[in-house]
């Protein structure tokens, strides 16, 4: 009998199974770290050029428009194209940004309107890499390995997180932009190395050019399955409601703990990294919709209690325990994204995926970074708690095929199971539509 310890231990069998899984890991750790070191000095820039919440908070009103253009369009790209081509331009694409950032920090007097055009142009690039990534999974990973993969993703995304905010929060405060900006550049040169070296991932050989009609395929696919529009909702809402990252600056001030902004951005990284280390129970997990309602509310109920807490320490415990919660519900989502849906529309899902979680900490941005201005940052951030609360609860009772799922039975996951073939790394798994 497996020891009980063993047991909760991570799954490394898509590791062990796919040479392109590992690249993709490993890039994407070397890029998160880059990408977090931005994360925090750019809010802060504006912060300090402006001194205003609202602009900072309109960081998420620049990169709507270009993240629902180009995530759809992304969409599209990726069941169209080859989906590693797709990867390496646009990391390249996001690195050349990144080194506008540096030049425009370096200028004696750095200027406001390319960090919005940045802002801006990351949204866009993110939203055409984005569907290729998340589609290319279920190719390079068997079909038993998904739940394991979306861990061990979530686990090398946490780690980035963790050490990219509390290493920029440390480099800002004592060294300057220019660091935390030349680190972003440098993380993004070694992700494009790696990235060359992807196996080819071209599309099915009956894969129709990018089109608006495409794209609304992939919508009636999703909106015919309520167990999908329960996962893009309910992440949607939770985000919408409770993301108040854009306000961190103004919570430490109010807190008087200036010292510990790069801690706000690590902790709930810190809370998503406990649930991943013991996520071995997640290969066995069969009723992820559960995940998916349970982790969004917990969600809601910790940024809630942040809100009101005015113990700096307690603030940091309770993100924590907000990012276990945001763990548990993208475990469930990114499951049941790979379990349910046909090769053939990975790409098309997998852009409406990236709206479902990206639109809403954008749009939660400006809501947190207007209400902020305000009421200030405690009450914009616990009303927003209680409110993602209610709203999880009102999608749940609308949308019970989300509860109900089960991998085992349900019709769509059995049909990819079934068509699902374990692979090589570098082989293309039979089109499952």
């Amino acid at each position: 009998m497996k020891p009980t310890f063993a047991a909760v231990l991570p799954d490394l069998s898509p590791w062990r199974s796919s040479r392109d899984f590992r690249l993709l890991w490993g890039q994407g750790l070397i890029t998160f770290f880059g990408s977090t070191m931005a994360l925090v000095a750019l809010p802060l820039q504006i912060k300090e050029l402006t001194g205003s919440p609202l602009a900072v908070g309109a960081m998420g009103a620049v990169e709507l428009v270009p993240l629902v253009v180009f995530g759809l369009y992304g969409g599209a790209l990726a069941d169209a194209v080859d989906r590693a081509r797709v990867i390496v331009s646009t990391e390249a694409g996001l690195g050349l940004l990144a080194l506008i950032l540096l030049v425009n920090s370096m200028l004696p007097e750095p200027m406001l309107w390319p960090l919005y055009v940045v802002a801006a142009g990351v949204a866009a690039l993110a939203g055409l890499q984005r569907p290729a990534l998340d589609s290319l999974l279920a190719r390079i990973v068997p079909h038993e390995q998904l739940a394991a993969a979306a861990a061990l993703n979530a686990l090398r995304w946490q780690a980035g997180a963790i050490a990219g905010p509390a290493a920029a929060g440390l480099v800002v405060a004592y060294a300057g932009n220019v660091p935390a900006y030349a680190t972003t550049v440098t993380c993004f040169a070694v992700s494009v190395l790696m990235c060359l070296r992807l196996s080819p991932a071209p599309p099915s050989e009956n894969a129709a050019k990018p089109s608006l009609r495409g794209i609304a395929e992939g919508a009636r696919y999703a909106w015919s399955r309520p167990v999908l529009l329960g996962t893009y909702a309910i992440d949607l809402a939770a985000m919408f409601f409770a993301f108040p990252n854009t306000i961190f600056p103004f919570l430490a001030d109010e807190l008087d703990a200036d010292w510990s902004l790069g801690l706000m951005y690590a902790a709930g990284s810190v809370g998503s990294l406990l649930v991943s280390l013991t996520s071995g129970w997640a290969s066995r997990m069969r009723r992820h919709g559960l995940l998916v309602v349970f982790g969004a509310t917990g969600w809601g109920l910790a940024i809630a209690a942040a809100g009101w807490m005015s113990n700096v320490w307690l603030v940091l415990v309770c993100l924590a325990l907000a990012g276990a919660g945001d763990m548990l519900s993208g475990l469930g989502r990114s499951t049941i994204w790979n379990q349910t849906i046909p090769d053939g529309l990975r790409g098309r899902l997998a852009g409406i995926e990236v709206l479902s979680y990206s639109i809403g900490p954008q749009l939660g941005q400006v809501r947190a970074g207007a209400m902020a201005g305000w009421t200030g940052a405690r009450p914009a951030i616990w009303t927003g708690g209680l409110a993602c609360v209610v709203s999880v609860g009102l999608l749940t009772a609308a949308l019970p095929k989300l509860v109900t799922y089960d991998a085992h039975t349900d019709e769509d996951a059995r049909r990819r199971r079934e068509a699902h073939t374990p692979k090589a790394a570098g082989e293309e798994v039979p089109d499952a539509t």
